[in-house]
């Protein structure tokens, strides 16, 4: 498995570029990328910006991994919101990348991963409980990414997503990082002690809580560089400094963007990113 510090491309939805709601944040990204002198570029033919969620997972330096990206949130009988699904099919062919199609249904969101190991959340379960029981979804998906161990945490009902990327993320294959609001949450916990993961926690000293706390472990992690998530609130400089000491190797490589455009809608910086070692 390609975990995001063996990674070295960046790409966006080209929708970042052009949707008025959120051109501070493309300035501000292809600036700070520029700076940094990062490989990155924009993809073709997508229907949203939530790049993670619909664009296929890499394994190994040849194999793109396109899962069926049918998800409950773009099923709602509201309007319009058939319109805003991606085919990563189209996107690929006009990428020119050859991808091996799989079954399996679900987001790129809700996969955390290290070199050995992938953690999301058991709304997989749901999604492709016609198809799979549980034991058999979970050796699906160790022969699919090609991976050893597979973590299932509960779904956060409160993030209507079911995404695993804003409650958890791998620091080296043996670490992670949590939320604070999970530290006696044993549900969360026990799956990440029994795949014989140590657990770190982002936690905060403020005079009041913020809703969008959730977002810093939604950066954006490649080889070369973190971008995390800023809000201008107090938590920003405590958020900093906790994710430097959490990875040491980046230092002076960790640059935070003001994300308060794309977070109202559920996301931020891995949210709007799909990366890739090339």
């Amino acid at each position: 498995m390609i975990s995001d510090n063996q990674t070295n491309t960046i790409y966006f939805s080209e929708l970042l570029k052009t949707d008025f709601r959120f051109l501070k944040t493309s300035k501000q990204l292809i600036s700070t990328l520029d700076d940094f002198g990062a490989k990155y570029n924009f993809l073709p033919e997508t229907k949203d910006i939530w790049a993670r969620d619909y664009m296929p997972i890499q394994i190994n330096d040849d194999t793109y991994i396109e899962y069926r990206f049918d998800p409950d949130y773009l099923q709602k009988a509201r309007k319009g919101y058939r319109d805003l699904k991606t085919y990563p099919d189209i996107v690929c062919d006009t990428l020119k990348l050859k991808t091996k199609k799989s079954d399996l249904i679900m987001d790129g969101g809700n996969f955390v991963k290290s070199t050995d190991c992938v953690i999301l959340t058991d709304k997989i379960v749901k999604e492709n409980r016609i198809s799979y029981n549980k034991t058999n979804l979970i050796k699906k998906l160790q022969e699919t990414f090609e991976v050893e161990k597979i973590v299932l945490i509960p779904w956060d009902k409160s993030e209507e997503y079911g995404h695993s990327d804003g409650m958890v993320r791998f620091i080296d294959n043996e670490t992670v990082v949590t939320q604070y609001y999970f530290k006696d949450f044993e549900p969360m916990l026990k799956p990440l002690k029994q795949a014989g993961l140590k657990i770190e926690y982002i936690d905060y000293k403020v005079k009041e809580k913020d809703k969008r706390d959730w977002a810093y472990l939604n950066f954006l992690q490649t080889k070369d560089l973190i971008l995390l998530p800023k809000f201008g609130i107090e938590h920003d400089d405590q958020a900093f400094e906790q994710i430097e000491s959490f990875y040491p190797g980046y230092k002076g490589k960790i640059h935070q963007i003001d994300m308060n455009e794309t977070v109202e809608f559920g996301g931020t910086l891995n949210c709007i990113s799909w990366t890739t070692k090339e």
